[in-house]
């Protein structure tokens, strides 16, 4: 496992056995609203993502499973600030640049390529500025700005809608945070 994977896990050694911890929110559990609510956030982050990082700390189920999940929700949930209208800058608007034409197209593929995916999912820009989509939970080392695409992070606030889901969540993106990856 490289050190960007441990630093992003948040990964603590003992006993020879690896413990995960729950990555801290940086801002507070009703900052992202409206785009994500308070209840989305407390089932999502409270609920789901502490569960991997729990089940995989007690060896309860699929280990691979369980570190894959913590692993990405930490990068989901890392990435975000209240809502606001600051589009990209620095590293990853020239990724952006450099591979679609503009801010607004890479919008519209990376919308269109979520689309795609049926059932759930993670899609995700990667560092190389190619649009990818993960199956399930897999832990993967190329990941510039990265999106939840299971139900349970668009389902309360937008219902069957989850092309609004998207569509808001450019507005809590955490410009800064996503350019400390590149």
């Amino acid at each position: 496992m490289n050190s960007e994977i441990r630093l992003t896990l948040d990964l603590l050694e003992s006993k020879n056995k690896t413990h995960l911890v729950q990555l801290k929110l940086p801002y507070a559990r009703d900052a992202l609203s409206p785009v994500q609510s308070q209840a989305t956030l407390d089932y999502h982050y409270g609920e789901l993502y502490k569960g991997y990082v729990d089940r995989y700390n007690s060896g309860e189920g699929d280990a691979d499973f369980n570190e894959a999940g913590a692993f990405l929700h930490n990068i989901y949930f890392g990435q975000f600030r209240s809502p606001q209208t600051q589009q990209p800058h620095g590293a990853i608007l020239s990724l952006i640049l450099r591979n679609h034409k503009n801010f607004q197209d890479f919008k519209d593929k990376f919308a269109a390529e979520a689309m795609q995916i049926q059932g759930s999912g993670w899609i995700y820009l990667s560092k190389s500025g190619v649009i990818k989509t993960i199956k399930n939970h897999t832990m993967r080392t190329d990941i510039a700005l990265l999106v939840d695409w299971w139900e349970h992070a668009w389902a309360l606030d937008y219902q069957s809608h989850k092309d609004r889901y998207l569509k808001n969540l450019w507005r809590i993106l955490d410009w800064d945070a996503i350019n400390l990856r590149l």
